[in-house]
């Protein structure tokens, strides 16, 4: 039979299947399951609805379809509309609203087979990886993730799984591809020249128009935002420092472009240049910023534009290079040393100096799922724990522009919602270890 016959017959079977009364009558029993959703009603001992806003106590949080309907004053079972429902006690418990990451990159993770990775593992056996990765992230309690720089195939197959509900995760924003300048931190370094030349990627730009065309190419291919390396980096195996390697052209050239098509630019800087000529070009983000002065806080308060500290990779990177036998190259040690550090002493600085802070890991260099320690790290900083819980929720939920979806437990918003046995606000260790973690009105972990 020629094959366009075989074809054709298919579809007809597979349409006949599809219309079949079984099939109807499964389709509208999903259908009216979920007009009828019961609901999920949590009963929290202790409830930081919005962070910043203090602590209530003796709550009831009404869920159905994902969604917070309600919160009442206490313990509820809602009524007759919502007989049936699940009940949640939470108790015991310290409630807030799940987590979010501003800087994952959830494809890899830092250690002595990374490189052999990059040549050895397939974009698919990547992703496979990555959801283990994912599954990980949210069970710590993380409900939202940026990532800021991946296998772009891989981080795209999962963003997308995990939002038609195939795979679980948390909800990923992805820039896929990092853009750089060819050769800067961003690129890929390390390897003979043959392999090289097989591993280079359409993001690389140099001069404004090439570096326009890398940001149409990327939002083509799928990215939610633009991450440019504007400074080298500790983790590029080269002796090219933490200076500025973007000109200031192809940043300005990436920033008008980027948002002229509704896109944000996050930026990684660690020296002081760098930041500032970032922050002049209009970038929405500056990741790291390790090296800032008072003029890049000027900066920071003019534009409004959002520092993403990335404190735990600073000690991650610090801790590797020292470790005897580090599999750390000697460029990428010498880095590592001098730059984990100085990113405590930043970020403190930059609080006291009232410049705008979201939550930013760099988890990816850490282990996944252990983004937590970095709340325990800027409280150690210097930032008041509730302050700093801010910058997980709200404050990154208004850099990620998913301020109307998540970020707090209020009416309206998506049921993503988490609680610890401890307290966070007198010992931010308790954030460390969750008992209960929902993503959009699914419980995950309990």
């Amino acid at each position: 039979m020629p094959l366009r016959h075989l074809a054709t017959g298919l579809a007809f079977l597979c349409a006949g299947l599809a219309s079949t009364p079984a099939a109807e009558a499964q389709a509208g029993s999903a259908a009216a399951d979920a007009d009828t959703d019961p609901g999920t009603i949590i009963h929290a001992g202790r409830l930081l609805a919005v962070p910043g806003a203090g602590v209530a106590e003796e709550r009831s949080i009404l869920i159905r379809k994902g969604r917070i309907v309600a919160i009442e004053d206490g313990y509820t079972t809602g009524g007759d509309d919502w007989r049936g429902a699940q009940i949640v006690d939470l108790t015991d418990h310290f409630v807030l609203p799940g987590l979010i990451d501003a800087h994952v990159h959830i494809t890899g993770e830092l250690g002595p087979r990374q490189k052999l990775d990059r040549v050895e593992m397939s974009d698919a056996r990547t992703a496979m990886r990555a959801w283990a990765y994912a599954d990980r992230t949210l069970t710590a309690g993380f409900t939202t993730i940026r990532d800021v720089g991946a296998n772009a195939e891989a981080v795209f197959a999962l963003r997308d799984a995990i939002a038609a509900g195939e795979v679980t995760g948390p909800r990923i924003l992805s820039a896929g591809s990092t853009i750089s300048a060819t050769g800067g931190h961003g690129d890929v370094h390390g390897y003979r020249d043959d392999i090289l030349h097989l591993m280079e990627d359409s993001s690389n730009c140099d001069g404004a128009d090439d570096c326009r065309r890398a940001v149409r190419r990327q939002i083509k291919r799928g990215s939610d935002l633009i991450k440019i390396t504007a400074t080298g980096g500790v983790l590029s195996e080269t002796a090219a420092g933490t200076g500025q390697q973007m000109f200031d052209d192809e940043m300005t050239a990436v920033v008008e472009t980027a948002h002229a098509l509704g896109r944000k630019v996050a930026a990684h800087a660690h020296d002081a240049a760098g930041i500032k000529a970032a922050l002049r070009a209009g970038v929405d983000s500056i990741e790291h910023g390790t090296f800032l002065d008072d003029e890049a806080i000027a900066l920071f308060r003019e534009t409004g534009a959002y520092l993403v500290p990335t404190v735990l990779a600073g000690v991650t990177v610090s801790e590797m290079a020292q470790a005897p036998g580090s599999f750390m190259a000697a460029p990428v040690a010498e880095k590592a040393i001098r730059v984990g550090p100085a990113l405590m002493k930043m970020l403190a600085r930059a609080h006291e100096a009232g410049v705008r802070i979201a939550f930013g890991t760099d988890t990816g260099v850490s282990p996944h799922g252990q983004n937590a320690r970095e709340l325990v790290l800027m409280v150690e900083a210097g930032m008041p724990a509730e302050a700093v819980l801010r910058t997980a929720t709200v404050d990154a939920a208004a850099l990620l522009g998913v301020d109307d979806t998540v970020g707090t437990i209020e009416p309206g918003k998506a049921a993503d919602i988490v609680a610890v046995a401890g307290d966070p606000l007198s010992d931010m260790t308790a954030m460390r270890t969750m008992a209960f973690v929902m993503r959009d009105g699914r419980v995950h972990r309990r």
